[in-house]
């Protein structure tokens, strides 16, 4: 079991293998199909800064937030995986969601060294891990705006990273 403290670094990353159980702890973001194209226009629009939220070496977990809990989304939708390469760019390090992922957008992981780890979906379990939660960011999405989540020792496997996936 790796322990991972956000935020990370590049450096830190290249530690981390395909195949890794991880635990992480700090500062998390939430994002699914709705919310990740809305900031992906920020950062395309150079305006990303003028939020009160800073993506560099941060994790982004693919779910929405909702008093029952949180639980991965499929990663592989054409609006969270076209995501990954402008999100990875802006500091992104870890992507959490579940499911099989492009080798294109595996490709991409690897130019920014980044990483893509699954989270099993047991949305209460998962909620126990969570210490705060703070909206951030378009809450007129409702559950699927966008989070700043606290967590300790929030578990996920690594399933992509160096240009390797446990999908191949």
């Amino acid at each position: 079991m790796k322990i991972i403290k956000l935020p990370i670094n590049s450096l830190s990353i290249n530690d981390i293998k395909v195949g890794d159980s991880i635990l992480i702890s700090g500062k998390i973001y939430t994002g699914r199909d709705a919310v990740l194209p809305k900031i992906c226009e920020l950062i395309t629009n150079g305006i990303i800064d003028d939020y009160c939220f800073n993506l560099k070496g941060s994790a982004i977990f693919h779910t929405a937030v909702s008093s029952a809990g949180i639980g991965p989304t499929s990663s592989n939708k054409d609006e969270i995986e076209e995501s990954i390469p402008i999100l990875s760019s802006h500091g992104i390090k870890i992507h959490l969601g579940k499911g099989k992922i492009s080798d294109a957008t595996v490709a991409s992981l690897n130019e920014f060294k980044s990483i893509y780890a699954v989270v099993a979906p047991v949305s209460a379990f998962l909620r126990s891990r969570i210490i705060s939660q703070k909206l951030v960011a378009f809450k007129e999405l409702g559950m699927e705006a966008m989070y700043e989540l606290d967590v300790k020792d929030f578990p996920a496997v690594v399933a992509a990273a160096h240009g390797v996936s446990i999908y191949k």
